[in-house]
């Protein structure tokens, strides 16, 4: 009787494990497309003044999920726009995407931006409270975007009142 239901225990967990596994890594993602294609992720990039500017993207691969504000990624060819200045972004750190999802290789990424190989720009700040859009464009016009988390969220994600420079939370943070 004991050997049994160690069986069925071990069945169970594999099962419950391989469903988490899933659920995590494939079924909550969803393709996502620009705009610009009928889709609905307006890709914008800050400028200097603080004012955003549309910006023109091919070949755009992209992914996003409900589940988390930061599970964003995409890839896409641009040109940055040369009449006006852009906003960098100083603390970028692009986020690991799922396996399946080849064009987006934060650890490359990163290093492109430590090397001085691509350079990262605000896309928009606060997309959702919190939460800014990040883009890192490589010198040829490889672009990757992602979201992450701001100041202003660490400190209100992490249960203490917004600073006073950061903008006020909605309802509910």
């Amino acid at each position: 009787m004991g050997r049994v239901l160690s069986i069925g225990i071990l069945v169970a967990a594999l099962i419950a494990g391989v469903a988490m596994y899933y659920l995590q890594v494939y079924h909550f993602y969803e393709e996502v497309r620009p705009v610009s294609e009928g889709g609905t992720v307006d890709m914008r990039i800050t400028l200097a003044d603080g004012g955003t500017r549309a910006l023109p993207v091919r070949d755009f691969a992209g992914i996003d999920a409900d589940s988390s504000p930061i599970r964003f990624r995409a890839c896409f060819d641009t040109d940055l726009p040369q009449d006006v200045a852009l906003a960098t972004y100083e603390s970028a750190e692009p986020l690991n995407a799922p396996g399946w999802f080849d064009c987006f290789d934060a650890e490359a990424i990163g290093a492109a931006l430590q090397e001085g190989r691509a350079r990262a720009y605000l896309g928009q700040k606060n997309i959702t409270y919190g939460i800014d859009r990040v883009l890192a464009v490589t010198g040829e016009g490889r672009a990757f975007a992602w979201h992450q988390i701001n100041r202003c969220g660490e400190v209100v994600f992490d249960g203490q009142p917004a600073p006073d420079d950061c903008p006020e939370p909605p309802q509910g943070y």
